[in-house]
């Protein structure tokens, strides 16, 4: 089955995954009450990425290399900012960084250079595990469907180019 996929439904696919998977991240947000950290938030943003360009090529040429191209990259990218919130969650508390100020006072405030570095470093919000699923937490699921989505990509390369 999976050799008989075509071009846009990879593209198609990809997006798929991209909006199921951010739409899991508004219920965890919303109804169980799991605010997310600036690691958490830096993950939605290159997952909505993904969907994005995924989207993008679907709609001008899904066969033009250059869209799978950037999503495998966007995607490479989240599934970085995944390991980083794993590694600051395997770190014992005390050697864990200090939490910051929360992100909506960083905004108010509009002190981006500190939000910035929160969102690309971490804070010691993100070294808590706060929810988890056989034994893996959000960011750990999150590098396994970032995994996925950058196979879509190649597969929708190779059948581009194929």
């Amino acid at each position: 089955m999976i050799n008989h996929l075509k071009t846009e439904d990879w593209a198609l696919l990809t997006c798929l995954l991209c909006g199921a998977l951010l739409c899991t991240a508004l219920f965890m947000e919303y109804f169980l009450g799991l605010a997310p950290c600036p690691l958490c938030m830096m993950q939605r943003i290159w997952l909505a990425l993904v969907g994005l360009v995924a989207y993008l090529g679907l709609c001008h040429n899904p066969r033009w290399g250059i869209y799978p191209l950037v999503c495998g990259l966007c995607a490479v990218i989240g599934a970085a900012f995944s390991v980083r919130q794993l590694w600051l969650q395997s770190l014992p508390p005390e050697q864990a960084p200090s939490c910051g100020a929360p992100m909506s006072f960083l905004i108010e405030t509009g002190n981006f250079g500190q939000l910035l570095t929160a969102m690309t470093s971490g804070t010691g919000d993100c070294a808590s595990v706060s929810w988890s699923m056989l034994g893996l937490s959000i960011p750990g699921w999150l590098l396994l469907f970032f995994i996925v989505l950058a196979g879509c990509c190649v597969m929708q390369l190779r059948r581009g180019l194929g």
